[in-house]
């Protein structure tokens, strides 16, 4: 007698990716805004400022890279010292990461800009240094700003990257040997930049999109230079599509970019 809770066999041919419906309709909507806004757009402008477009974007990379490095290097201390203490040097580190990821950056910014550049400039000391015609520009409180906001965040992150590391893999990188330096640059950090790369990408991706801010300080970025068009061809759609559509095209590339370094660190 047969069994009624016989199930049916199943097929291990092979599957059929599925195809999302919407995914054509979407594109054909994409490419025809932007060809109604390139035939009904004023665009005889962009001749005039290309170059300052270029200047803006290159800065804005700048930026970008520099302050992305300078506050990873920044943020691998104050993930550790959370993660392991001691608890004098712990409890700074948290607090530093709370102040900055509980604060908005254009406060920081200005903060920065308007607050510690005046300190500065009532010393006599610092008028006549070496480092005035530095300081008196707003090029290293934008980055000194945003190095800090990406250490803030990343230095959050890599505290969790730390504390996930298995304790099995050091105890047995110390059982074959292994003093504590070594263990930690051969085992740790390796293992938890591993783990804390995916969200470093969503963090890096995001800091492209605070670095307009900096033109409020006067630093001359892509956005700013968008604000001169502005200003000088009392135009406000063009500026603003040709901006977006950088910063689309920056995100790509830089998400692309991350992702195949992302997947070449795994496989190691």
């Amino acid at each position: 007698m047969l069994s009624t809770n016989t199930l049916p066999a199943v097929s291990s041919g092979p599957t059929v990716r599925s195809v999302k419906p919407f995914a054509p309709i979407r594109y054909a909507l994409v490419i025809a805004i932007v060809c109604l806004a390139v035939y009904f757009g004023r665009w005889d402008w962009i001749g005039d400022y290309w170059m300052r477009l270029a200047n803006g974007i290159g800065v804005t990379l700048l930026l970008l890279v520099s302050s992305c490095v300078l506050g990873f290097a920044l943020a691998l201390p104050l993930g550790v010292v959370q993660a392991t203490g001691p608890r004098l040097l712990a409890w700074p580190a948290r607090a530093f990461c709370t102040v900055i990821r509980g604060t908005p950056l254009l406060l920081q910014l200005w903060m920065l800009y308007y607050g510690l550049g005046a300190v500065f400039a009532q010393f006599p000391e610092i008028r006549a240094s070496i480092f005035w015609p530095v300081l008196r520009t707003a090029w290293p409180y934008g980055l000194v700003a945003l190095v800090l906001s990406f250490a803030g965040y990343a230095g959050e992150i890599m505290r969790g990257a730390f504390a996930g590391v298995p304790k099995g893999e050091l105890e047995a990188a110390y059982t074959f040997g292994m003093n504590r330096r070594t263990a930690f640059f051969r085992i740790w950090l390796p293992r938890a930049v591993q783990r804390a790369l995916p969200t470093l990408t969503g963090e890096t991706i995001l800091q492209l999109k605070s670095t307009p801010l900096v033109a409020t300080v006067t630093v001359i970025d892509v956005f700013a230079v968008i604000s001169k068009v502005r200003q000088d061809t009392y135009l406000t759609y063009e500026p603003l599509i040709l901006l977006a559509s950088l910063y689309i095209i920056l995100t790509i590339t830089l998400t692309r970019l991350l992702r195949i370094f992302e997947a070449r660190a795994i496989r190691r």
